[in-house]
């Protein structure tokens, strides 16, 4: 399995985590769980691969995804539970900040392969990056977090897809890049909400 798709699995694993607290929240069933996780893990990757004109779409080819998420659905509900008495704000925002860098990255580099310039390719990263996410807070009712909260957000995304096609122009080696560049994702995320820096 290459690192790519090991990336991408993570990045829907995380993303129906944030999509499965926030529906759980919201005190929805389990067909409302899995719907809500289910478009938060594959919102951003499908409309990339529309925009990238990829078909079939990277879910529908691997269906395991589906049907993953779709079995995690059906035992969130006490786990969710659970966790949320902890920290839910966090969790969210964890999970969140881990999704969107994963996404990022994968977004990227699926781009770079289809033959995309670079600034495209980088906006292909940011897209898949942030467009679950958006898509979980609409279906929730809620203004998307990536225009609510005042934090950077897509910047943080946008800036690590950018480390990213350095580095790979620099000749790193690729799966450092990766890595490297969806952990700065997650991390300049994460330090934008601790530090409390906005935009406004």
């Amino acid at each position: 399995m290459s690192l790519i798709k090991i990336i991408e699995i993570l990045a829907i694993l995380i993303s129906a985590f944030s999509g499965f607290i926030e529906a759980r929240s919201k005190k929805m069933d389990v067909v409302g769980v899995f719907t809500v996780a289910f478009i938060t893990a594959f919102g951003g990757g499908t409309l990339r691969d529309i925009l990238l004109d990829k078909r079939p779409l990277f879910w529908v080819t691997h269906q395991e995804y589906a049907i993953l998420i779709f079995l995690l659905a059906l035992v969130a509900a006490p786990v969710i539970r659970t966790l949320r008495k902890i920290a839910s704000e966090r969790l969210i925002v964890i999970a969140d900040a881990l999704g969107l860098g994963l996404f990022s990255i994968a977004g990227v580099s699926e781009a770079l392969i289809a033959g995309m310039p670079l600034f495209i390719a980088s906006m292909m990263g940011v897209i898949t990056g942030i467009f679950g996410g958006i898509l979980r807070d609409v279906i929730c009712n809620e203004i998307p977090m990536v225009l609510r909260d005042g934090r950077p957000y897509a910047i943080c995304s946008f800036a690590g897809c950018w480390m990213y096609l350095l580095m790979q122009k620099a000749g790193v080696p690729p799966d450092f890049a990766l890595w490297s560049s969806a952990l700065a994702i997650c991390g300049l995320r994460l330090a934008t909400w601790v530090k409390g820096i906005r935009l406004d």
